[in-house]
């Protein structure tokens, strides 16, 4: 019989290329929806909120494997506690977990440090589990997008801070090739995703420049200017602290390392840099 996978954050960028990725193939897809008027966007979808344990037994119901990915905050530990308490509960076999680049209880980013104790908690969990760590996601150049299409360059307090960033369609690949594998296959396994190479944000600007066919710039800015920025957005604070945690530890070097498991799990080299922008090219015109 086909397996039953709940695919958690639904709505979000790794989730929606999960589930496309799993199209066609023998799983069954289930989105695990936190708003009852999404549920129709999805064609099997249960109800539920990773905040609200008593919620979740319904939506955990006949599911053999479970991605467990939850939003950054002060209450993903919790998030991922109530998740593997209701698999647990439902007989899940296997959790594919999305946790973040360097997760441990020493990281310089409250982020990791937080998905580390969830990591740890998996781990010990009595079910099978793989664990992905991506580094930080090209997708998070769209953000920088209006920026650069209504004056030519954007800014952050990166520095010249060189990742080993990814794009997120690699990391839901991956993903979906975990969870096609048998289950024992990946047991125990947790695998740090980057792109093929580490890249300044010059570099970035650069590739933007080719694929756009204009000048664009990339501006460092101080941490405080970042932050005014973003808290200007409305982003919340909590995250605002967050970033500005990975800026500096990315300036400081944290980030200028890449590994060779995408290629190892796909059998193909990850997108560059360069093949996110020309894809994205109309995000970033006037």
């Amino acid at each position: 019989m086909a397996r039953t996978v709940l695919v958690t954050g639904a709505t979000g960028t790794v989730s929606t290329a999960l589930m496309k990725a799993l199209e066609g193939t023998d799983l069954k897809v289930r989105a695990l929806v936190r708003d009852p008027s999404r549920a129709g966007d999805f064609p099997d979808a249960a109800v539920g909120d990773l905040g609200d344990p008593r919620s979740l037994p319904p939506a955990f119901e006949g599911v053999d494997d479970l991605w467990l990915l939850v939003p950054n905050g002060p209450r993903t530990p919790e998030h991922g506690m109530n998740a593997l308490w209701a698999a647990r509960r439902a007989g899940v076999e296997r959790v594919v977990r999305l946790s973040v680049v360097g997760a441990a209880h020493d990281a310089p980013s409250r982020s990791a440090r937080l998905h580390a104790l969830s990591d740890r908690e998996l781990e010990h969990s009595g079910l099978r589990w793989t664990i992905l760590r991506p580094h930080w996601f090209m997708q998070n150049l769209l953000n920088e997008a209006g920026d650069v299409a209504a004056t030519g360059a954007f800014a952050l307090n990166m520095g010249s801070a060189r990742l080993g960033m990814i794009d997120a369609r690699d990391i839901a690949e991956c993903a979906a090739r975990v969870l096609l594998d048998a289950p024992g296959r990946h047991h125990g396994r947790t695998y740090t995703l980057t792109g093929p190479r580490a890249v300044t944000f010059h570099e970035v600007a650069g590739c933007l420049c080719d694929a756009l066919g204009r000048r664009v710039g990339y501006r460092p800015v101080s941490d405080g200017a970042k932050r005014e920025a973003l808290l200007g957005h409305g982003v919340p604070p909590w995250i605002v602290d967050m970033l500005e945690e990975y800026a500096q530890a990315y300036v400081s070097g944290w980030g200028d390392f890449t590994t060779g498991t995408v290629a190892e799990l796909l059998g193909r080299p990850p997108r560059d840099v360069a093949d996110f922008v020309r894809d994205h090219a109309p995000a970033f015109q006037r």
